[in-house]
């Protein structure tokens, strides 16, 4: 009688030590004796299987972010935020995903994506002593976990490329121990570290580069406080491709003679939607979760926002921007457009607590209002709320505004970038802080050597204060991992760290 289905496999041994084995245990109490053991515990507290056959690399990555007690932003299910291999879906679609699997690149590109700070690199960019010191580093300490792609067949398993944590690591044998995520398969298990690079330095056939190791931890502070980029709108690879590859050559081929002229070739050519890619991290909360009251971790987060957008009002570079967009135009957005613009807020608020990064697309919002509330003192906080539909249910949302002591930061344009479009910081804040981003090799080609100066001055961010120049270095790691990832054609160059 035919049996369906496979449960579980044995595991070869040698060249595995299965981990609840009677050795597998001695390795485990000589390890934790030895200290080598330290990030083991909170990764075995989120351990998890991958839900699809394909998912190894989503697994592995949620199960670090969590154990890293990296914040989402956003709700899982009910009103937990957690990272769950559904919510990975920013530089990858989960269907092609489970279809295909998912490269050493995407990889990284979601870690950079979820938040987490992270070193890649494929094994000829490194070698065995430096992989066997990261090893160490992290099994001695529980902010840092390693990520191991490798070659099963190297162990005489079934399969080939494989994503898992490593959870452990003894130094007398030197062996490390894989924390196995497709837990149907293999229960987790030793392996000698010499042969688990071995099992690294091998070729994915589907890009046709070396596997290798990525170092995950986490940020000193939540990246994206108040900007952000989004690979998640479709024209997102042209975006990235216009403002690293083509502005340098626009403005290296046109006769510039001032300021104006350089945002002009800037902005005129941008892509549309270009606003879809560049947003700002909007504080969001479901009505029954606030009221008319902010918690503490609110009003820090909106007095963190607050002055990140002073810092960017004050620079010179955000007058000339400002200048450039509202010269003739009407002047300041009155109450009655951000009224107007609420729809459009909490419906993006809307799709931010369902996972869908802000977009707004299937959400239709019935009723909203604008208020203000009391933060700290006489500090008022704008409170833009709505009841939203998707069709199968509603929502009540609050989306909280930072104030903005710009008068001009809500005007429109001639541009298609008018602030009362999508929510405050308003286009001028925005499109400051993306010029601020570009790599300083954007403005190299300009001819006229005065204005090449005045440029790299204006967009210069050596002596920006520190949570500004903390947003712009995050926006540019942004920018170039999404531009490494455009169809990878970088793929080998994740291997280097990004700063």
């Amino acid at each position: 009688m035919a049996m369906a289905g496979l449960y579980r496999r044995v595991l070869p041994s040698p060249p595995a030590i299965d981990f609840s084995s009677s050795e597998g245990k001695q390795l485990f109490i000589e390890a934790i004796q030895g200290g080598t053991m330290e990030g083991f515990f909170k990764l075995i507290s989120n351990f998890q299987t991958q839900s699809e056959p394909a998912y190894c690399g989503l697994a592995t990555l949620a199960m670090i972010l969590n154990a890293l007690s990296i914040d989402p932003g956003r709700k899982w299910k009910g009103p937990w935020r957690w990272f769950d291999e559904s919510m990975l879906d920013c530089c990858e679609p989960l269907e092609k995903i489970k279809a295909e699997g998912i490269s050493f690149g995407k990889v990284v590109c979601l870690a950079h994506c979820a938040g987490a700070k992270v070193e890649a690199f494929r094994t000829n960019q490194s070698n065995l002593d430096d992989f066997r010191r990261h090893v160490i580093a992290c099994s001695t300490s529980d902010d840092c976990h390693v990520i191991s792609s490798y070659n099963r067949g190297t162990f005489k398993q079934t399969g080939s490329g494989h994503f898992s944590p490593i959870g452990g690591y003894h130094a007398k044998r030197d062996m490390v121990l894989i924390l196995d995520v497709a837990r149907f398969k293999y229960p987790p298990h030793w392996v000698p570290l010499t042969l688990l690079w071995e099992a690294m330095d091998t070729f994915d056939q589907a890009s046709g580069f070396r596997r290798g190791f990525m170092l995950i931890s986490r940020l000193h502070r939540s990246p994206a406080l108040l900007y952000t980029l989004s690979c998640k709108h479709e024209s997102w690879i042209k975006i990235a491709k216009y403002l690293v590859e083509d502005v340098p050559t626009l403005l290296s081929c046109k006769d510039v003679k001032d300021v104006k002229d350089v945002l002009s070739i800037v902005f005129n050519s941008l892509p549309s939607k270009f606003l879809e890619f560049i947003k700002w991290v909007a504080e969001v909360r479901q009505r029954e979760d606030g009221g008319q009251s902010l918690s503490s971790e609110e009003k820090e987060r909106l007095a963190v926002k607050e002055e990140i957008l002073k810092q960017v009002q004050e620079i010179r570079l955000y007058k000339h921007v400002t200048d450039f967009l509202f010269t003739g135009n009407s002047g300041s957005c009155k109450e009655s457009c951000l009224t107007n613009i609420a729809d459009s807020i909490c419906c993006q608020g809307a799709g931010f607590l369902e996972g869908n990064n802000g977009s707004a697309k299937g959400f239709c919002c019935r009723e909203t209002c604008v208020n203000c509330i009391k933060a700290n003192g006489d500090t008022s906080v704008t409170v833009v709320s709505g009841m939203v539909t998707n069709g199968t249910g509603i929502q009540q949302v609050d989306v909280l505004v930072p104030s903005s002591s710009s008068k001009t930061s809500g005007a429109s344009n001639s541009y298609g970038l008018s602030g009362c479009i999508g929510m405050h910081p308003a286009s001028n804040d925005v499109l400051t802080v993306l010029l601020l981003a570009l790599p300083p090799q954007t403005w190299f080609g300009i001819k006229d050597e005065k204005l090449l100066q005045e440029m790299s001055s204006l967009v210069s961010i050596d002596n920006l204060p520190t949570l500004l120049q903390e947003e712009i270095m995050h926006l540019r790691g942004q920018l170039y991992i999404l531009k490494r990832c455009k169809d990878d054609e970088a793929e080998e160059d994740f291997g280097a760290p990004l700063f």
